[in-house]
């Protein structure tokens, strides 16, 4: 067994996962207890699917699942969040590259693949019902901060009603490789290349959550006109007669993605200590309102959200 204090922590994940750096290996020790198929399995089966597609992701080097840990590539500490840091990196030029690593990753056919103890893996599907679910991580974790209970039990009934009615506004199949988690921080800067982490959590769903991800990355700030500029990137070689309803999906799921992100991070903050996550949640609420500003569609969930959370929605 690997002796682990002779490896240096990575710190700064908000999973259940530990990372140690193994100079000696040039890789990274991945310690997963809880959630170790997901952390540890999925993650690496998922990384595979990657890498025969051409896409640069952690490769195996060695596991023992029984110990809990997995030991993967190293692709070092230069995240593009970290890179765009410096004043003088051409953000734009950037952002157009991971939108082309973005439209690859969409173009990837392969749901199944074999795992590192020879099980079949296979991606499922990203439904409404796990958007849902995720939706009401919002309810779960934050509005019993801030309402009182019988304020908080209305408030959570009617949420559900108008969150199930939205997502049945989607347009799109679910037919697309959803990485979930599609940032910045997830993007590493690697031989100049850009490769992806954190991608145990991928499912097949909508084409535009993986964009809104991206764009109204809520660890991210951009202005309007920035976000606008890569949408139109993506856009351009899109179908005229589909464009609405891309559009149109993609700010119902930034929206509902916002959601989520503050319910999670209040989760982090309350149930694993890990306060800083707080400072968040305003840029959240900006997105949101941003996105449900132009949009008729979002009248109800707008008015709602305003009569119990006025602070942050105008």
């Amino acid at each position: 067994m690997l002796n682990f204090r002779a490896f240096k922590e990575i710190k700064g994940d908000a999973s259940f996962r530990k990372f140690y750096r193994n100079k000696t290996n040039n890789s990274i020790i991945v310690f997963a207890k809880k959630e170790k198929v997901k952390n540890l399995l999925n993650y690496d089966a998922v990384n595979k699917i990657l890498n025969r597609n051409k896409i640069l992701a952690p490769k195996l080097l060695s596991q023992n699942f029984k110990k809990n840990y997995i030991e993967v590539e190293d692709f070092g500490d230069d995240t593009l969040y970290k890179l765009f840091k410096n004043k003088n990196v051409n953000k734009e030029k950037i952002f157009k590259k991971i939108i082309k690593l973005l439209i690859k990753l969409q173009s990837i056919k392969d749901k199944k693949i074999k795992n590192f103890k020879n099980q079949q893996f296979k991606i499922t599907e990203y439904n409404n019902k796990t958007l849902l679910n995720e939706a009401n991580l919002f309810c779960e974790w934050y509005t019993p901060t801030k309402l009182n209970r019988f304020k908080n039990k209305n408030f959570k009934k009617n949420y559900q009603k108008e969150v199930k009615k939205i997502l049945l506004n989607l347009n799109l199949k679910n037919d697309t490789f959803v990485h979930r988690d599609f940032h910045v921080s997830n993007l590493m800067f690697f031989k100049n290349n850009i490769a992806i982490i954190d991608t145990q959590d991928a499912l097949i769903g909508n084409k535009a959550y993986d964009l809104a991800s991206l764009i109204d990355d809520v660890r991210f700030k951009t202005t309007s006109k920035f976000k606008n500029k890569i949408l139109k990137y993506y856009l351009k070689n899109y179908e005229k007669k589909n464009l609405k309803k891309f559009i149109n999906d993609f700010e119902i799921l930034s929206i509902l993605r916002n959601l989520k992100i503050i319910g999670i991070f209040m989760r982090l903050a309350l149930r694993d200590n890990k306060k800083k996550y707080i400072k968040l949640i305003p840029y959240a609420w900006e997105m949101i309102n941003h996105r449900m500003r132009e949009n008729r569609e979002f009248k109800n969930l707008k008015l709602m959200l305003k009569q119990n959370f006025s602070k942050y929605v105008s």
